[in-house]
């Protein structure tokens, strides 16, 4: 096969999963939030290292150790990282899933926000449409909700500061997850122990099944990231960019399929002006693509005239 379609089969898998989490999450109940979050974190981080053991991939963490500023960002990353899934598992066992899925609809525009203002990326023209789109959703949403929808909110933006920091470390999807979990594993595990020693965690009192789901939480992390990571060396960014709408559209159909969420007109208008500005982005990125390869295949055809 192919690494292209290679690629695109690891992105399709990864955000297929991302995409059918809503059906997982409540499968775990009665455990809490927090208390998914913190098996979430201990197993992914097991699930990595054995992914790790297999490759015999050892040699970057004595490298990395030696970049404080870099563990110091990754440290900031997981943090992030760890606030993301907990809002999430949050939202989704509360019934808020279409909410959740808006946070990851959002999230593309919230990442040109950053670039502005970050890193002082000049925007094109309908660029600034799509971003003024987002702006007016959000503001639809806020008085279809009677409140800003703060879930959606802190997913987008949790995960865009979260995006900026995986900019700047530059590291390996793997090597990233195995310290980000790392980080957290502790606490992570502190925290379980302290709720099974007062008799407040439910891992050992629903059953082996309950058990396993729990344990599921950690696999069920770390594979979709692996792929992601696999697809990102082996996709262009334009076609990751369409693909990862994948995610927050199956969520949203199963919050309004099977969930049953209430969908008043209010709401449909604010998510269709999402939709627009996410349709106007996507389109001027494609434009700006083909617009950039004729552009590379003309300077190339000139300099070849030039060399004969």
């Amino acid at each position: 096969m192919p690494e292209y379609r290679r690629g695109i089969l690891y992105a399709v898998v990864a955000y297929v999963i991302w995409g059918l989490f809503p059906a997982y999450w409540p499968l775990l109940k009665p455990a809490t939030a927090v208390e998914i979050l913190a098996h979430r974190m201990v197993w992914a981080l097991l699930a990595v290292v054995a992914v790790l053991a297999v490759r015999r991939h050892w040699a970057w963490f004595r490298e990395l150790a030696r970049q404080p500023r870099k563990l110091g960002l990754l440290t900031l990353a997981a943090i992030l990282i760890a606030a993301n899934w907990g809002t999430y598992i949050y939202a989704v066992n509360i019934g808020h899933v279409v909410e959740a899925a808006l946070g990851y609809f959002i999230n593309p525009l919230v990442n040109v926000l950053f670039g502005v203002v970050l890193f002082r990326e000049r925007l094109r023209r309908w660029q600034w449409v799509a971003v003024g789109l987002g702006a007016v959703a959000v503001i639809v949403l806020a008085l279809a909700y009677g409140e800003p929808p703060w879930l959606a909110l802190i997913l987008a933006f949790s995960f865009g500061f979260y995006s900026v920091i995986k900019k700047g470390v530059n590291i390996g999807a793997d090597e990233s997850l195995a310290v980000e979990t790392l980080v957290l594993f502790l606490p992570a595990l502190g925290y379980l122990a302290l709720l099974e020693f007062q008799g407040d965690g439910t891992f050992t009192d629903y059953g082996v099944g309950h058990a396993l789901l729990l344990v599921g939480a950690g696999v069920v992390t770390a594979v979709p990231l692996l792929c992601f990571g696999a697809a990102a060396i082996r996709v262009p960014l334009s076609a990751m960019g369409l693909l990862q709408y994948i995610a927050p559209i199956l969520q949203f159909l199963y919050g309004v399929l099977v969930n049953r969420e209430t969908m008043p007109p209010a709401r449909w208008a604010g998510f269709a002006i999402v939709w627009l500005a996410l349709a106007v982005y996507t389109w001027d990125g494609i434009r700006a693509g083909r617009t950039a390869r004729q552009e590379r295949r003309a300077a190339e055809a000139a300099r070849a005239a030039v060399g004969s």
